[in-house]
């Protein structure tokens, strides 16, 4: 699976899909959506779609497709390589949320959490087939959250299209099984070849599972840990473990707030206030020359003396 688009800027997210087959575009297809990936505190979240024709769902079965979480990676790998070859009536795409996405999506002032972004996902992924001309007729999903509601909203955003919402569907339907193993095999390939934008120097793959309660990967999460600017873009800083991880081994920040002069709780504090980083004149301490720090040359962050 090429993953370059992804991998040429992995800060953001990214589509990638297969070409759709001309017989997509003619008959009543049958699409399924799963993901892989929403639990690890490392790496991206994958959504992906596998769609074929209606009359075409015995052919799909008969891959052996199956739950991507009950396959080897061995297994995985295989079966996604037989989905691509029946690329005369099978097609599959996929939306890839960077770990900063989710993040920074979850953590923004308006709140926007994990469910509401599986679902935008999920239904961008439709909107793209319908887009391209794939006729859907049946839709079937992975649920999450309530399944009632969530096939609810799904069957009033696509009205004619026979929406079936299910907890397991990834087991219960060959269309959806197709679509957890395609989600799943992107993820694998992301983690496994992950670019760190960061200067970290050669980095310790051996993270494990990326799950919160691997110890493989919650020691990963204290070495790699900066007591400045936290972690690398790989890891969901907005996951509870990373946070608790920062607010017990990281540098305390203090932020000025409107309760109490910034320069007076700052000097209180024995700490050089927040506001004195953007005036005129910046005390004598903070004048030398040093090394500007990594977060602010990736970010293509200098500092200004005027407006």
């Amino acid at each position: 699976m090429d993953l370059s688009d992804f991998e040429a800027d992995n800060s953001v997210s990214c589509r990638l899909s297969s070409s759709i087959p001309d017989v997509c575009k003619t008959v009543d297809c049958c699409l399924g959506i799963d993901e892989a990936g929403r639990g690890p505190v490392l790496g991206p979240m994958v959504y992906g779609i596998c769609f074929c024709p209606v009359s075409r769902k015995e052919d799909l079965k008969n891959l052996k497709v199956a739950d991507s979480k009950t396959l080897t990676e061995a297994e995985r790998e295989n079966l996604f390589l037989k989905l691509d070859e029946a690329k005369d009536f099978v097609g599959w795409a996929l939306q890839i949320l960077s770990p900063n996405t989710i993040s920074t999506s979850m953590l923004q002032r308006a709140k926007y959490n994990l469910n509401a972004l599986s679902h935008d996902a999920a239904i961008g992924l439709v909107q793209y087939a319908l887009d391209c001309g794939v006729q859907l007729k049946e839709v079937f999903v992975d649920t999450v959250g309530p399944a009632e509601k969530y096939q609810e909203k799904l069957s009033q955003r696509f009205p004619g299209v026979e929406v079936t919402v299910r907890p397991k569907a990834d087991s219960l339907f060959p269309i959806v099984s197709a679509a957890s193993i395609c989600a799943k095999v992107a993820r694998d390939h992301a983690v496994k070849s992950w670019k760190f934008a960061e200067d970290l120097g050669k980095v310790d793959t051996d993270y494990g599972s990326g799950y919160p309660n691997d110890p493989k990967t919650k020691s990963w999460l204290l070495k790699y840990l900066d007591p400045v600017f936290g972690y690398p873009q790989f890891v969901r800083f907005s996951w509870s473990t990373a946070q608790t991880l920062m607010d017990s081994k990281a540098v305390a920040v203090h932020w000025d707030d409107d309760e109490e002069d910034g320069e007076k709780a700052a000097a209180r504090q024995n700490n050089t206030s927040m506001l004195s980083y953007f005036s005129r004149s910046k005390p004598s301490e903070l004048t030398h020359t040093r090394d500007t720090h990594r977060f602010f040359t990736e970010r293509k962050l200098q500092s200004i003396n005027t407006l």
